[in-house]
């Protein structure tokens, strides 16, 4: 699973998800790519499950870039514990989305594959999701 390997602070606050993505919003690496509709938090199981399932479809073929990575670490306190006391340990890695942000490209397959391979994909993810292709 893709975790970072440093980080400056081991917690970080919620922070406010409005607006659409203002990077990652062109198509610089495939012919075929997979963009956010929605905002959401897409954690690092989530990219890793829809990773594996293009692979798998592709039968290893074709080039897959993965345009996001989860860098946010969430906090969780354990079940059954009273309020208080700071805040919970990291639990998990997220990487969050804005609309207009691309998720996944795929370069080296065709396009009947490439269509069907990143909607098995979308089915991982918690956004909605579209299939874009490159402007020739």
């Amino acid at each position: 699973m893709l975790v970072p390997k440093r980080a400056k602070y081991r917690k970080q606050m919620r922070g406010v998800m409005k607006g659409n993505a203002y990077k990652g919003t062109v198509m610089s690496f495939g012919e075929f790519g997979l963009m956010s509709e929605e905002t959401a938090w897409v954690t690092a199981r989530q990219i890793e499950a829809a990773r594996r399932a293009i692979t798998h479809y592709t039968q290893r073929g074709g080039r897959i870039w993965i345009r996001i990575f989860p860098d946010k670490p969430i906090t969780k306190k354990p079940p059954e514990v009273r309020m208080g006391s700071g805040k919970g340990d990291v639990s998990e890695f997220v990487a969050p989305v804005a609309p207009g942000r691309i998720l996944f490209e795929m370069g080296g397959v065709t396009k009947d594959v490439a269509v069907a391979a990143l909607t098995l994909a979308s089915h991982k993810l918690n956004v909605k999701t579209r299939v874009i292709f490159k402007e020739n």
